[in-house]
């Protein structure tokens, strides 16, 4: 062999270490925090870049409100950044993930329900839960039965939300028709806050609310007709749950780990501390709509419902069946596969809790 054909041949080889060195290092410098401390996945599987978490600034949604306010999300997230989104009610919280511009919600069961039936079961997954009742009819003191609400307005935060379901299938089932007349009760669909504002006026009867506008009505002089509590087994039904985008599960989902260990995190306090709960809720309320409550109403609240990460599974049947009787729905929702417990049954086993039952919403395949 001659002297150039050694000298070309020891370039190439040179050439070939640096290629390979480079492209290790490339690999190195592309792993992330998260790659490094779970599954090392790489690709369509690696951390997101950032999270759009929707929620509502209501105590139904405390363990949103601490994990945001306290950091819990962020500490478990790493390099991913979080954009939380507020929202004021169930279906405009569905728009969102399925116009795919949400990835997690903090969200209601009614809601949530519709997002996965709306989509032929596609689009979404129940991840897990967070609070258990923490919803009432509430209404004028002079109302003490159904029969009373004849002719009477009764509000619900907005059409086919968890609330609005509710409060329709307890007419039907007390042969009390909704529309308008004498004989009938008017549902109208109608934001929180003015909710509070027409009870004072008297140009509503009252209303089927998630906390704390069930106190806040309550302090304003209404009384309690019905607890939601009373309709369920143990008192136990899922007010909010956590729903993900299929797709980011798929594609992220050590992400949805991490926001679900926040929330875990969150739910912890909110039962080590509950006065510090309640405080930082509070101020998580101001924050999005520049006022606190009342302590008196947020103490109220948080003795009405109860954190859990477990979604209640069991409850779901009955609650797609609540949505036909409501007339929400036209036919009776099929749930199977609509939970995948894995995220949360990891998030659970780490903090020595029981892995979630998903009954009937298990996927089959």
């Amino acid at each position: 062999m001659s002297p150039h054909a050694l000298r070309s041949g020891s370039r190439t080889r040179a050439a070939a270490l640096l290629l390979a060195a480079i492209t290790t290092l490339g690999a190195l410098a592309g792993c992330s925090r998260a790659d490094d401390s779970s599954s090392g996945a790489s690709g369509p599987t690696s951390p997101a870049t950032e999270v759009r978490l929707g929620y509502f600034p209501n105590i139904t949604h405390a363990p949103a409100l601490i994990g945001l306010k306290q950091n819990l999300f962020t500490a478990e997230l790493g390099n991913t950044k979080l954009t939380p989104q507020p929202f004021n009610a169930g279906p405009d919280e569905v728009n969102a993930l399925l116009g795919e511009s949400l990835d997690i919600g903090f969200i209601g069961s009614g809601p949530a329900i519709n997002a996965f039936t709306k989509s032929g079961g596609e689009a979404v997954r129940l991840v897990a839960g967070a609070t258990s009742a923490g919803a009432q009819l509430v209404t004028a003191p002079g109302i003490t039965s159904p029969a009373q609400l004849r002719g009477k307005t009764i509000a619900t935060p907005q059409l086919g939300n968890t609330q609005d379901i509710a409060l329709k299938t307890w007419l039907k089932q007390n042969n009390l028709p909704i529309g308008s007349g004498p004989d009938a009760v008017t549902v109208q669909n109608i934001d929180n806050p003015q909710t509070l504002d027409l009870f004072k006026q008297g140009k509503v009867a009252g209303g089927w609310l998630p906390e704390p506008w069930s106190s806040r009505l309550v302090e304003a002089g209404a009384k309690v007709l019905v607890d939601e509590k009373s309709l369920w087994p143990e008192g136990k039904f899922p007010t909010t749950v956590v729903l993900v985008r299929t797709k980011f599960l798929q594609e992220h989902p050590e992400t949805v780990k991490a926001v679900l260990t926040g929330e875990q995190k969150a739910i912890e306090a909110a039962k080590a501390d509950p006065a510090k709960a309640k405080a930082t809720a509070n101020d998580a309320i101001k924050d999005v709509t520049g006022k606190a409550l009342p302590a008196s109403v947020v103490d109220r609240s948080f003795t009405e419902l109860s954190f859990d990460s477990d979604p209640l599974a069991s409850t779901f049947p009955q609650l797609a069946k609540n949505s036909v009787t409501a007339g929400i729905a036209k036919d009776e929702a099929k749930l199977t596969g609509f939970l995948d417990p894995r995220p949360v049954d990891e998030v659970r086993k780490a903090a020595g809790l029981a892995p979630v039952d998903p009954g009937a919403l298990a996927d089959t395949n």
